[in-house]
């Protein structure tokens, strides 16, 4: 179905069709890093690369690996999603999460967040995370039932600059 692989230069056009496809339809790009703001594949590729490790991650920022989903049969990129190494930021351990994750406009409701997830969870296991917080908009129903599908244990809703955010844990089996 999917695969999750590190972002490099071979899939820099269809980076940046994902991310119009996202600006043209006014939507967030959750899981994305800067790619709304860049406007060259290779350095939001390199960007990527730098967040991965505490070394060479910005002293404001938590290190994170960030995939694309690949559907195997054409390799087309239908999702963008990433991990963080920990969530001991002001913003991720309120609302944010370890996980964040999109999926492209044109091929939502197909079951790609479940799967992007559930693979992710894989990698987060294998990092060494025990527990992992993910989190997503209240009115987003689809994304709910990916992360509830996934294990996700609903813990409660936070209130943030006036929307609702429920966060759910899930538990890595070791």
């Amino acid at each position: 179905m999917i695969k999750l692989i590190k972002p490099t230069s071979e899939y820099s056009e269809q980076i940046m069709s994902y991310r119009s496809e996202f600006i043209e339809n006014n939507d967030s790009m959750d899981g994305c890093g800067n790619l709304k703001d860049c406007e060259d594949a290779d350095k939001w590729i390199e960007t990527n690369r730098m967040m991965e490790t505490v070394e060479t991650c910005p002293v404001d920022r938590v290190p994170c690996d960030r995939y694309i989903a690949v559907r195997e049969n054409d390799d087309r990129i239908v999702g963008i999603i990433d991990f963080r190494h920990h969530i001991e930021h002001p913003i991720l351990k309120v609302w944010g999460g370890h996980i964040g994750y999109s999926v492209r406009p044109s091929e939502r409701r197909r079951g790609y967040a479940k799967e992007m997830l559930r693979l992710i969870l894989k990698r987060c296991k294998e990092f060494g995370l025990k527990e992992v917080l993910v989190t997503c908009d209240a009115t987003n129903e689809g994304s709910r039932r990916s992360i509830i599908a996934n294990r996700g244990v609903f813990e409660k809703t936070v209130h943030v600059d006036g929307s609702d955010i429920h966060r759910y844990w899930i538990q890595l089996e070791m």
